[in-house]
């Protein structure tokens, strides 16, 4: 299937009945998706701090979350924390760069400058750092996490969003 033949993905908010679809699309995100960018060692560590399927469903209940779904299916999910803080955005492998994160992050970023978001903030991954960049969103400072002994980096990113103009009823 050439990408321009690749379908556009439908969105809709999270539902409960959503989280083992959820759960496998981050699992195998993490564990596929960033080889390049994280060790064996790292991975491991992120997967092992990913594990509890009951937190992320707590999580994803709590946040503004969008499903992205390809023939029904989920393929992909974000979650907002906040308001301002993209907490998860996670595409299943298969259909990486396929436009799934960019049509998550689209809505995320209208539904947040329609609430009063002056920006959006981030804390990209090696490998998720180029999506970001390539969608405006500009460095701040560098992090590193500690899980059970193993340190990972990410970048924590921010983009100023243009405001939202609403119009004006006539009298």
């Amino acid at each position: 299937m050439s990408a321009s033949a690749f379908p556009q993905p439908a969105l809709r908010p999270y539902l409960s009945s959503d989280l083992a679809s959820l759960y496998e699309i981050r699992l195998a995100a993490i564990d596929e998706l960033t080889v390049e960018d994280y060790d064996e060692a790292q991975r491991e560590a992120w997967l092992s701090r990913c594990a509890d399927e009951e937190a992320l469903g707590q999580t994803l209940e709590r946040e503004l979350t969008l499903i992205a779904l390809i023939e029904g299916s989920p393929v992909g999910f974000i979650s907002l924390k906040n308001g301002q803080l993209i907490d998860q955005l996670y595409v299943e492998p298969a259909v990486a760069r396929r436009g799934v994160a960019s049509a998550l992050l689209d809505a995320i970023e209208k539904l947040s400058a329609a609430r009063g978001a002056a920006a959006l903030l981030v804390d990209a991954s090696d490998t998720a750092k180029p999506f970001f960049d390539a969608r405006g969103f500009s460095a701040v400072h560098r992090n590193t996490i500690e899980i059970d002994g193993i340190w990972l980096g990410n970048t924590h990113m921010s983009k100023t969003l243009p405001p939202i103009s609403l119009p004006v009823a006539k009298p």
